[in-house]
């Protein structure tokens, strides 16, 4: 049974983010992952209303959310995958908004991801700030396996894609998914 790497993409455009999440996935599939982008920004995703009814308002509601949008498509494949990188922008030394809604809108099924192994990928102009440390805590409020991460700086939409040392992190964040979701 293959590797199953599903990378998710918090940013609102086309950009480093993007690029850097590819370039993961390149080098994880290179390494006999199969791998998936789900880019948010083409997504309808709706915040979450904090009903919690997803966390067992009722036997026949738990687990599932009563918002009716593409978060239906997407919480199958969280749970389908055995590694889930998490990549945003970083907005005043924190997630995106889309990130950020849609790790809120992981609710129904954040228990059943314990065990998996994550990641996380961030871009800033001047500082990550406490972006990453966002993702780590979302990963262990969900008992996952923090693997680790690669940050860059970045004003301009194609920057990162020019710093060969940040393409190198990503090769060595590639190999380590790999080899740990394979121990």
């Amino acid at each position: 049974m293959k590797l199953k790497i599903l990378a998710i993409c918090g940013s609102p455009r086309k950009g480093n983010t993007e690029w850097m999440l590819r370039k993961l996935l390149e080098h994880a599939k290179g390494l006999g992952a199969e791998t998936e982008l789900v880019l948010l920004r083409r997504l309808k995703i709706k915040g979450c209303n904090g009903c919690l009814k997803c966390e067992g308002g009722g036997k026949e509601r738990e687990g599932v959310c009563t918002i009716k949008d593409d978060m239906e498509d997407i919480l199958p494949k969280l749970l389908q995958a055995d590694v889930i990188v998490l990549g945003t922008p970083v907005y005043f030394e924190m997630l995106s908004g889309l990130l950020k809604s849609f790790i809120d809108r992981t609710c129904p099924i954040w228990p059943r991801l314990e065990g998996k192994s994550c990641a996380g990928v961030a871009v800033a102009e001047k500082g990550i700030g406490k972006a990453v440390d966002n993702l780590k805590t979302y990963s262990s409020l969900c008992r996952m396996r923090w693997l680790g991460q690669v940050t860059a700086l970045a004003k301009t939409p194609r920057q990162a894609s020019r710093d060969r040392a940040v393409a190198r992190r990503l090769q060595r964040l590639a190999r380590k998914l790999v080899a740990a979701a394979g121990a």
